[in-house]
This record gives C-alpha cells, structure tokens and sequence, in this order.
C-alpha cells in the first residue's frame, strides 16, 4: 500500500490562509466606515397606559382579613 506524500501541504496551507486573508482584506477595503462614530440619542416617547391614570394598591391575599 503507498504512502500518502505530505510534503507539500504546508505549503498548499499556508498559501491559502495567506489567500484567504488577502481576499478578506479586499472584501472588507471596499466598504466605508465613518470617521467619527457619533452615539445617537434614543429617547422613548411616554405612553399613557390606563393604570398610570389612576391610583392602585395591590392587596396580598396574606394581607387580607381572613374570611370564615
């Protein structure tokens, strides 16, 4: 049975990471990327929701008297 000859493997590997990453490089060089990222200010509008409107309290039932 012969031999697998794997001799030229590190070179067939590092030539394509050293592709791959050229490649990557060109992918990436061709976007434009702001200058000055500038932070935006998110500021919710205030709903009202029914149960703001009024005032509520919430009774524990351990709270409560006891019924018998």
């Amino acid at each position: 049975m012969p031999q697998l000859d794997t001799s030229t493997w590190l070179i067939t590997i590092l030539s394509m990471i050293v592709t791959l990453f050229l490649m990557f490089q060109l992918k990436v060089s061709k976007y434009n990327f702001p200058e000055n990222p500038e932070q935006k200010s998110v500021s919710m509008p205030k709903t009202n929701t029914p149960w703001e409107k009024k005032w509520t309290k919430i009774y524990f039932p351990l709270s409560l008297p006891q019924q018998q």
